[in-house]
């Protein structure tokens, strides 16, 4: 696993706070917003606030910000996981709102894609090998057979945190490459985990690998099916976190 730099231990400490409030999702936890077919979450770690993921349409996104008391006037830093329309469908809206975002894409995004997004934003950052982002926040890019995507990583005083905006190349091959780069314990692993259709031997399987890694807390959300999620939540009991849109994880309530 390359990353920008060759010891990701080095300089500051892991945070100490960290949110994830997500703001666009299909599975919802507050009758006030609106759900849609996609992902996308703010991530706050400290004065910074990072969005992955735009979600599918910028009218539903951009109300629910705004219902969250989130601002795209808030956001400098933003990273797609992937090309697909679920994900990308609110840019344009976010940056009507805010065109000076630099935003991070996985190399090989599509030439159709990329260029509707350059002739309305110049501020675009193609991101080859996995990045460390900021310190203790990183881009992790895994391959897959048809979807090369990429996924965001925290350290934090408490353990790894990791989102997946899909998780096309397989979430169990995005923890072991969280492990393999920052080989500490995983806190919690949240986000698309890319089993809407999988039937339950595939998840069952999913789960005893994650145990097997010791990751303490899951939060499936986007693409996750209900029958997946109700497994998870089955096997995870209090260390399964109900995600959808108007979710806030807070690591302070994470022990």
């Amino acid at each position: 696993m390359n990353t920008n730099n060759s010891n990701p231990n080095e300089k500051a400490g892991p945070f100490n706070e960290l949110q994830i409030a997500v703001v666009y999702d299909n599975h919802s936890v507050d009758e006030r917003l609106k759900t849609g077919w996609g992902f996308s979450a703010v991530i706050t770690v400290g004065a910074k606030k990072i969005l992955f993921d735009f979600g599918g349409e910028g009218g539903i996104l951009l109300e629910n910000m705004a219902r969250m008391g989130i601002g795209p006037e808030d956001i400098e830093t933003a990273a797609v996981s992937h090309h697909h329309a679920d994900h990308t469908g609110g840019l344009e809206g976010v940056l009507e709102k805010n065109p000076d975002i630099t935003i991070y894409l996985p190399k090989g995004f599509p030439a159709k894609v990329k260029r509707a997004i350059v002739q309305r934003h110049n501020r675009i950052i193609e991101v080859k090998n996995s990045k460390k982002l900021f310190d203790n926040l990183y881009l992790i890019i895994q391959e897959g057979r048809f979807v090369n995507e990429q996924f965001i990583v925290v350290r934090t005083a408490k353990g790894v945190v990791l989102v997946a905006g899909c998780g096309h190349p397989g979430i169990v091959k995005m923890i072991e490459s969280t492990k393999e780069l920052l080989r500490e314990n995983i806190l919690l692993v949240m986000g698309c985990f890319h089993l809407e259709w999988a039937l339950k031997g595939k998840v069952e399987r999913i789960i005893r690998k994650f145990r097997e890694m010791d990751v303490r807390y899951v939060g499936p959300a986007h693409g996750t099916s209900d029958k997946a999620r109700e497994l998870f939540k089955k096997h995870f009991g209090k260390r399964y976190i109900e995600a959808g849109v108007g979710k806030i994880i807070d690591i302070a309530e994470l022990d």
